[in-house]
């Protein structure tokens, strides 16, 4: 029986030099290869096959000495296929080449005579990034307004996950604690829980306990009577009375005191409150959605946080990957955000350079999702050209050295192989239908990067 699969990625491959032609088809075993050698045989092949990646060689018929027609072919085939990833290859003016390549929309640059083993890794990684935008966008089509996917831009299992775990939860009327590093989309998630349960008709009600001063956030939560205090003019609901009949979202619990420990864990026993200045049980049902980035297991042996409150609050813990534990996620938000930010601070900008991309991909992400987005917001509002740069990002390395696009590649190529082994198990041949390659690329790979043992 077979161990290849069923179906191979396609891959066109748009080259008029029938030898190197060949030379492709050979190397490139674990797609199945479709090669045109003009624009013409290109465009159908395209219709036809609807090919995820191509190679194109700039210098076609009848200009095979210049470039015009093979930019006349990206622009046709971006034209027709935008998700289409175009990796460019010239020995015209490569600088030059590669730059306007880029500008018009391709996906990477590749200067010839080609060392088929650097673009083979190009390839694959094309081959990978367009497979997490395809699965965001069918995520994206078949969420609701009402899942606990709207509004999450992910395609790594570890997200996904989380995701499968709070449409699970969110029916029943539990506490749910997301437990996770600060940036990593808590909010957005504890919305999912609401958005995705019978409350969903009701209030979404946040606050964020470590913004609050400890003198306010007791009136910020069980709100005050009329005359309660100096400056109490009126009577005020707190932030759990506007919750009732929704979802209260206490965002940093752990930055709560311990004074207010006790009042909020009598609320969750009794499911009554008294407002200050009050005498009056007021009840509320409303379910509690809390999160904090703290380790909050360690708060509790210490003392600093109530063991019964943690029990309460605490039901369903999910814990939330940090942007570096989702592979793939940092290039497809940077993607969303510029997208987002350009539309109405710089129409100008398009997309994100290479060198973007590839210090996207190696930038570990302290501060997750967050900082992400204010990266790219700021980089597009600065960005003098087409394209978000590294330098833009500000993540252009500090002594202004090029980023070494071959050494990105093969952090991440060695990533995604160390992921797909541990998802197979270890089995070669699972591991290579996750990767989109053959057996024998991927034992290549592993030999060439050391990871066969």
């Amino acid at each position: 029986m077979s161990d290849r699969p069923k179906t191979l990625p396609k891959l066109l491959i748009v080259e008029d030099d029938l030898g190197l032609q060949r030379q492709l088809r050979w190397a490139y075993d674990g797609y199945e290869v479709i090669v045109a050698s003009d624009r013409d045989g290109a465009i159908d092949a395209l219709w036809q096959h609807e090919p995820a990646v191509v190679t194109l060689d700039l210098g076609l018929p009848p200009d095979p000495d210049g470039t015009t027609e093979g930019f006349a072919t990206l622009a046709e085939i971006l034209a027709l296929k935008p998700d289409t990833k175009v990796i460019v290859a010239s020995g015209h003016g490569a600088r030059e080449s590669a730059l306007r390549a880029i500008a018009d929309g391709a996906w990477d640059f590749y200067q010839k005579p080609i060392d088929i083993d650097a673009l083979g890794l190009i390839v694959a990684r094309a081959f990978h990034v367009h497979a997490l935008e395809a699965e965001n966008r069918r995520l994206a089509a078949t969420s609701t307004a009402a899942g606990a996917m709207a509004g999450l831009i992910s395609a790594a299992p570890e997200m996904l996950k989380v995701t499968r775990t709070i449409e699970r939860v969110a029916p029943a009327d539990v506490s749910v604690m997301l437990l996770g590093a600060s940036g990593t989309g808590k909010e957005l998630l504890a919305r999912g829980v609401h958005d995705a349960s019978p409350r969903r008709t009701g209030a979404f009600v946040a606050i964020n306990c470590a913004a609050i001063p400890e003198t306010l956030l007791e009136s910020e939560l069980f709100g005050h009577e009329k005359g309660a205090f100096t400056g109490a003019v009126k009577t005020t609901e707190g932030k759990i009375e506007q919750a009732h009949g929704g979802t209260l979202f206490l965002d940093e619990i752990g930055d709560v005191p311990l004074p207010l420990q006790v009042k909020l864990l009598r609320f969750l026993q009794e499911r009554t409150i008294e407002r200050i200045g009050g005498r009056r049980a007021i009840a509320v049902d409303t379910r509690i959605v809390c999160a904090t980035h703290r380790d909050i297991d360690a708060m509790v042996a210490a003392g600093s946080f109530r063991e019964d409150l943690y029990y309460r609050l605490a039901e369903i813990v999910i814990r939330i990957p940090s942007l570096a534990e989702r592979p793939g996620d940092a290039a497809l938000l940077a993607r969303h955000f510029v997208t987002r930010y350009a539309a109405t601070m710089n129409p100008a900008v398009t997309g994100l350079s290479p060198d973007a991309r590839a210090a996207i991909d190696a930038w570990g992400w302290p501060g997750n999702v967050r900082e992400l987005e204010n990266r790219v917001k700021r980089a597009v509002i600065m960005a003098d050209g087409k394209l978000v740069t590294a330098a833009d990002l500000d993540l252009a390395e500090p002594d202004d050295t090029p980023i070494n696009l071959r050494a990105v590649r093969e952090a991440a190529d060695r990533t995604a192989i160390r992921r797909a082994l541990a998802r197979a198990d270890g089995n070669i041949s699972n591991t290579a239908r996750l990767l989109g390659i053959s057996r024998p690329t991927l034992y290549d790979l592993l030999k060439s990067y050391n990871l066969a043992d």
